[in-house]
Order: structure tokens, then sequence, then C-alpha cells
């Protein structure tokens, strides 16, 4: 029983901070700063996550994902979107 508590403690910590990663690269790439979203990301990210950003027309969707080793083929993953700032691109 408390290994299963910890290791939904893990995943919904994983998801937290996948969703924060996420979102921080999302409002960097809007604002311009695409290189620091990924760096900035993949510190809040957990450790080895997956941080891709991509473009929509004027959005730049972040998309952050991770497997946990104590979630054995679960993978985990967070998207954000955000509109670009006038003149980014």
């Amino acid at each position: 029983m408390l290994c299963m508590c910890v290791t939904g403690l893990s995943a919904v910590g994983a998801q937290v901070r996948c969703v924060d990663a996420a979102r921080e690269a999302a409002r960097l790439a809007a604002r311009g700063d695409g290189r620091s979203a990924t760096e900035v990301a993949g510190r809040i990210a957990p450790e080895g996550a997956a941080v891709d950003l991509r473009w929509e027309g004027e959005l730049v969707v972040a998309r952050v994902s991770s497997r946990p080793p104590i979630l054995l083929g679960v993978t985990i993953a967070a998207q954000a979107v955000a509109a670009a700032e006038p003149g980014v691109r």
C-alpha cells in the first residue's frame, strides 16, 4: 500500500513539473526567446524530460514529456499554448 502511495505521489509531482515547464516554455517562446524557453523548461521538468516547441500560425505550442523510472512504461506529458507577441516569429 505504501509503495502505491509513493508511486502515485511521484506521478503527481512529475505531472505538475511537466505542466509548469510547458507553460514557461510556451510563454518564453511567444516572447521571442525560444532558446531560453527550452533551457528553462529543461530545468523545471523532471530529469530526462523531452521539450518540444512548434509553431502553429501565430501560436507556439510547448510539449514536455517524461518517463519516470518508477512508473515503468508510463509517459507523463503536458502541453501549453501561447499567442506570439507582435513582431515575434
